[in-house]
């Protein structure tokens, strides 16, 4: 059948990962339920706020190096709070020198405090000058076609649009942009931001996501080891969903059992 889907290992600069779920660290109680909820997930890739975690340049502080060990996870160092091109890049450079040359990061540049919306034109800056400078950029994105398929063009390995915006819970408010994008794009499609519970991140998975990202869903959770279980079981249910292809929607009922034959 010329339209089976057959599943392609999930690749980011040059590694394989097993799991499709990557996952933040902040808003946890303290670094071990952080731990936890991270061994909970079965995420390979953990993703934390260089401006605001300590990974070794605060000595004597609590470091985030202690809880999860770098032989265990690879870490995706991000640019949250950063406002334009120049503090996201200068903030990378920070984390490649604390990380002994790390290059993978997720680059984020924000709009205004009020949305966390990402400044697109901001966003295509720093994009180029990392990229120029040897990093692998993962980066998060509005849900427009157009800016993603720009962000691949200048080189970055993973277009990250929001389903939401950041820390919401409002689930994907626009799967139809999320499919363009999808249809379009030669690198790995990763939903970020918006996520609510199980449920969302399943839909992503459906629609074809190469992976999602989260961190408020699971860390503001009630329960959050347990949600982190939660969205490990969805990320792979949505993944087989995807490859095994869903029965096609239709207006009106159709019998499961056939009405022809009946035993009269």
């Amino acid at each position: 059948m010329s339209n089976v889907r057959s599943d392609k290992p999930f690749e980011l600069a040059g590694r394989t990962f097993q799991s499709r779920l990557l996952v933040g660290t902040g808003l946890y109680r303290d670094l071990d339920e952080t731990r936890q909820a991270i061994e909970a997930s079965g995420a390979e890739i953990v993703t934390f706020a260089v401006r605001r975690t300590n990974i070794g340049q605060n000595p004597g502080e609590p470091n985030l190096l202690d809880a999860l060990p770098v032989d265990r996870y690879t870490f995706l160092p991000n640019t949250a709070g950063c406002f334009d091109a120049v503090e996201a890049v200068r903030t990378c450079r920070l984390a490649r020198e604390l990380l002994d040359g790390h290059n993978l990061v997720k680059l984020e540049v924000l709009a205004d405090q009020k949305t966390l919306f990402p400044n697109v034109i901001e966003t295509l800056k720093a994009a180029e000058v990392l990229v120029k400078d040897g990093f692998d950029v993962m980066v998060y994105t509005s849900d427009d076609p157009i800016i993603a398929r720009q962000l691949a063009e200048v080189g970055c390995i993973a277009v990250m649009p929001l389903a939401g915006l950041i820390g919401t819970g409002l689930g994907i408010c626009n799967p139809y942009n999320l499919q363009i994008i999808l249809e379009e794009s030669k690198v790995p499609v990763l939903v970020d931001a918006g996520v609510g519970t199980a449920s969302d991140a399943t839909i992503a998975m459906e629609l074809g996501c190469s992976g999602v990202l989260m961190n408020s869903a699971i860390a503001r959770a009630q329960q959050p080891v347990m949600m982190a279980q939660a969205m490990k079981y969805a990320i792979e249910a949505g993944r087989l969903a995807y490859l095994a292809g869903r029965m096609p929607k239709k207006l009106y009922a159709s019998a499961s059992s056939p009405l022809a034959g009946l035993i009269k």
